[in-house]
């Protein structure tokens, strides 16, 4: 239970749903409730496939360039806190997706995949998350657990998804700012964390 625990929370504050909710409301707004539930749903569906492939290939992928996991550790820490400077910046709560890929997007008969999977649900720092907690003292029971976290954190996006013009409302401006503020917090740390872990394992003298 600590491993989807873990699992579920790291992922969560990277994948960060609610930062996809106005591009969601955006690209949906023409849609009727239900084409707005079956877009959701396939879109958390492909997170769900992304995480998992980012999980089980994503090792061999790292071998096959030879790049040691703590090297992408360093790069993924970096790339998290970058991206929690941004939510933590005044004005830095922007859209993951540019406004000319936006304009492009509307015109796209499924949005599903592209960009609401990827990049605004699972981008490279969730992918980086995912292909840093596999190591070779998991079992089959560990992999499942960490599979149903990329379940759970899927079902949450869903659920925030659906909810996103009721959440939107209730929160307003300084609400969608707090809370992109708390997120992009949550985020930095994992990233600090990220580093130190890659560090100590590269530079063990530094930790005596």
């Amino acid at each position: 239970m600590e491993i989807l625990l873990a699992t579920f929370t790291t992922l969560f504050s990277v994948v960060n749903p609610f930062g996809a909710m106005p591009v969601f409301l955006t690209l949906t707004e023409q849609e009727t409730p239900s084409q707005r539930k079956q877009i959701g749903l396939r879109a958390c569906l492909y997170m769900i496939g992304v995480l998992s492939v980012s999980f089980f290939a994503g090792q061999y992928v790292l071998n096959f360039f030879g790049i040691n996991i703590h090297h992408l550790r360093i790069a993924g820490g970096i790339l998290l806190m970058r991206s929690a400077f941004d939510l933590l910046t005044p004005g830095g709560n922007r859209d993951r997706v540019s406004p000319a890929a936006l304009e492009e997007s509307k015109h796209k008969d499924d949005i599903s995949f592209t960009p609401l999977a990827m990049p605004m649900l699972s981008g490279p720092g969730s992918m980086a998350v995912c292909i840093s907690l596999f190591t070779g003292r998991l079992s089959f029971f560990d992999m499942a657990l960490i599979f149903l976290g990329f379940v759970l954190v899927a079902l949450a996006s869903y659920i925030i998804l659906m909810s996103s013009l009721r959440l939107t409302r209730f929160l307003g401006r300084p609400g969608m700012s707090a809370l992109a503020r708390i997120m992009g917090f949550i985020t930095l740390a994992i990233g600090v964390n990220f580093l130190a872990t890659a560090i100590k394992a590269l530079f063990p003298g530094l930790s005596s």
